[in-house]
């Protein structure tokens, strides 16, 4: 048996037509519905890269207990569990996070890996010369501070001097070293690649081809990365930069369909499971909003796409209404495996639900460290918000203290306590740290909404038809699924500190 996962990062649903997008040129997406089972109820879990990606090696939250940070010592690591038990495993990456200190002890996990560089702001190419940019630039460029450009926008512009054609964009190079993998590897038996692009993830830069298929006419600025936040921006460009996303979920498309291809070739259907999937969403204007890290989570952001093809029961072309979301997948994998789950993952294989569409969840939590804690059953919402203004007590539980992109100061390291152990740390206790207000991903600014308000609990009812929310006030459903809340907070051994600040008894 054989395993192909493909992991776009950032896929908005609602830009794909299996789910009801009836303008976006994607045609392999739509291939891919009719060969696999696809998911309508497939939630992200942790929030954003590198959290939800501890939650494909782990199969349980990351967000109760710390922020974007490496996989810990007692991490049980899915790639490491299929490796100690005679799965070769291989990844095939552009995803420069890995790389950095909060990502750090990811890719090792695996039997190989290879790295593509170039994507956003990853430190590739080096320039002394300022790079070549166009003038006017509209969106993420500047310092708010001086006006002066930012490393990582500065690093961008150097590195797309270095992709002059689409051979040279590290998503083509990501899939053809992965279909080189396939290919090379067809005749064995017991593998699992991880296929991993970083696109359609901002900046949304892609050839013209691509963007051909979206004509419009436009004359403003050049626009391909949005910042994230509120739009004062005209109209035309707002719409121009939705279109600019769109022409990279194209190439996204277009790529899909090469593997597809491959696997028709080398008949890899009859017994190679295929999994695809995103990490999260994206906002493009939605709510009037753009981006995706900042609270609340709505369903563009947290509702997310699901594809999977299990050979054993060869069932395609249907929708499952299963309650499912990211820690189940590697409960599946090592399933499919026929490997015993161990005893710290509380993901749930989906073999029944792909099979029969049995159930999976009765309800489901997903956040960000330190934001709202919220909960759906499927059919609502409830986005819990912290009972103290000021969101505390909070703090941080981990052995290794480090932030996206750089570890903890010694300053931030000089009131260590030490905690634990939680039930899923091997007896090992752990640093109770003091989060930090500034630093983004793992710390208390989720405290704050949109508009910098702190957060509230609201409750919205699912629709189905459009895969969106609708606000509702019902306090049954409201006690419900805050009961619901509690249990899983018990089940996950979450800090002390989670229910306080969510006001809810232990």
């Amino acid at each position: 048996m054989k395993a192909i996962m493909l992991m776009f990062d950032s896929l908005n649903r609602h830009y794909l037509p299996p789910y009801g997008n009836d303008w976006v040129h994607a045609p392999n997406f739509e291939r891919l519905a009719s060969q696999t089972v696809q998911f309508q109820n497939s939630y992200a879990g942790s929030l954003p890269c590198m959290p939800a990606r501890r939650e494909l090696h782990t199969g349980r939250y990351n967000f109760l207990h710390t922020g974007w940070g490496p996989l810990e010592p007692y991490d049980d690591s899915m790639p490491k569990i299929l490796s100690n038990n005679g799965i070769y495993t291989h990844l095939c990456t552009d995803h420069y996070h890995y790389f950095e200190d909060g990502g750090a002890t990811y890719h090792t996990k695996f039997n190989s890996w290879e790295f593509s560089r170039g994507q956003e702001g990853d430190p590739w190419m080096g320039q002394v010369r300022e790079p070549e940019v166009p003038n006017p630039v509209l969106g993420v460029k500047r310092s708010l501070t001086d006006n002066t450009p930012t490393p990582k926008w500065r690093q961008d512009w150097v590195n797309r001097s270095f992709m002059t054609d689409e051979s040279n964009q590290p998503q083509t190079k990501t899939f053809e070293r992965g279909m080189d993998f396939i290919e090379r590897n067809a005749e064995e038996n017991q593998w699992f690649l991880q296929l991993e692009t970083f696109d359609p993830h901002e900046p949304f830069f892609t050839q013209q081809v691509y963007k051909d298929l979206y004509s419009h006419e436009y004359a403003g600025p050049h626009f391909d990365w949005p910042p994230y936040g509120l739009s004062d921006r005209p109209k035309k460009s707002d719409e121009h930069v939705k279109l600019e996303y769109a022409a990279l979920v194209s190439m996204c498309d277009a790529y899909l369909g090469k593997l597809l291809d491959l696997m028709d070739e080398l008949d890899l259907w009859k017994d190679t499971m295929l999994i695809v999937n995103t990490d999260h969403g994206f906002l493009l204007g939605e709510h009037n909003w753009w981006g995706k890290i900042v609270q609340p989570y709505y369903q563009e952001v947290a509702h997310t796409p699901l594809f999977i093809w299990d050979p054993r029961s060869g069932r395609r072309g249907v929708q499952c209404p299963s309650l499912v979301q990211t820690i189940d997948l590697p409960a599946t994998l090592l399933d499919f495996f026929t490997i015993d789950l161990p005893a710290d993952m509380l993901g749930i294989p989906l073999t029944q639900a792909l099979a029969q569409d049995s159930p999976v969840h009765n309800s489901i939590l997903f956040g960000g460290f330190g934001g709202h804690i919220n909960c759906t059953d499927g059919h609502n919402i409830l986005m819990m918000g912290p009972s103290a203004p000021d969101n505390d007590p909070l703090r941080i539980y981990t052995l290794m203290p480090s932030y996206s992109t750089r570890q903890f100061h010694p300053k931030e390291l000089q009131e260590i306590e030490i905690a634990g152990p939680f039930s899923f740390t091997k007896g090992a206790k752990v640093m109770r740290l003091i989060p930090s207000r500034k630093h983004p991903h793992a710390s208390n600014q989720n405290r704050y909404d949109y508009f910098g308000k702190p957060l509230k609990s609201m409750l919205f009812e699912i629709d189905h038809a459009t895969g969106g929310s609708n606000r509702i006030d019902d306090d049954t459903v409201q006690a419900e699924l805050t009961e619901q809340i509690r249990c899983l907070l018990k089940e996950n051994d979450a800090p002390i500190e989670q229910f306080e600040r969510m006001g809810l008894n232990y």
